[in-house]
């Protein structure tokens, strides 16, 4: 039980660890937070620093949720201390105690924590995104659609439930950070991956 609970903890502590707001402050770059969208995320970083600062965000973000889930596996064979440790990875993310609770939308830790799970989910939640994205050029759909398909992939690899229902969690937290992508592409105001600055909408990071 001290293990599992150390786990847990020390995975919220890590993913507190906002990848945006650490890599702006280091590369001296404007507060995310406080610049773009506001969102501090990837792809808010990428337009506030360039591809360098974006790719170490990118980099910082997934492995946090992959460290975690990896040690947890290492470290105990209870699959609710597993998917606790996946979900805490997740949700410091989500709530960094370290930035006043100001966190990002979550889709590549999300990824991380899926690889961290198995090699096969993660490797079909990426390809899911990327050829959604191929197609629609939408990131916010690409990352909408494979969150829903998460919780089966994720049921058809492991066939272990307290899986499925982690990543069921992880994947409804994920749609509620993207509610107004959400409203925006209902009403077809969703910008396009490579659209101009000048028709951005603030929302379309995924």
């Amino acid at each position: 039980m001290m293990i599992d609970s150390l786990l847990v903890i020390g995975a919220y502590l890590l993913g507190s660890l906002s990848s945006a707001i650490i890599t702006c402050r280091l590369l001296g770059l404007p507060d995310p937070r406080h610049e773009g969208s506001g969102n501090p995320g990837t792809t808010n970083v990428l337009r506030i620093g360039g591809k360098k600062a974006a790719l170490i965000t990118l980099a910082g973000d997934f492995f946090k949720g992959l460290l975690p889930v990896l040690l947890a596996a290492y470290l105990t064979r209870h699959p609710v201390a597993i998917a606790a440790t996946m979900i805490a990875a997740f949700a410091g993310h989500l709530w960094p105690v370290f930035f006043s609770f100001q966190g990002g939308k979550g889709v590549a830790t999300a990824a991380g924590c899926l690889f961290g799970l198995a090699l096969p989910i993660g490797l079909s939640a990426v390809a899911s995104w990327l050829l959604i994205a191929a197609v629609t050029r939408l990131s916010s759909l690409a990352a909408i659609i494979t969150a829903c398909a998460a919780p089966f992939m994720t049921q058809g690899w492991l066939s272990e439930p307290i899986f499925t229902a982690g990543v069921a969690l992880i994947s409804a937290l994920t749609l509620a950070r993207h509610h107004q992508n959400i409203r925006n592409l209902v009403a077809g105001r969703e910008s396009r991956i490579g659209a101009s600055k000048a028709t951005h909408n603030p929302s379309e990071e995924p």
